[in-house]
């Protein structure tokens, strides 16, 4: 199968890579606010 034919969905490389990539920045931004905001990030969500 070529690399450009391959599938970008599912359990695949591709997929499971961006989405350890986001979940890196999710929690980069979330301990980012923290320290701006000075409240948790569930308080900041209204959770805590």
């Amino acid at each position: 199968m070529n690399k450009d034919n391959q599938p970008r969905f599912g359990f695949v490389n591709f997929a499971e890579t961006w989405n350890g990539r986001m979940a890196m920045m999710g929690i980069l931004i979330g301990l980012g606010t923290e320290l701006i905001t000075g409240q948790s990030i569930l308080r900041q969500i209204g959770i805590g």
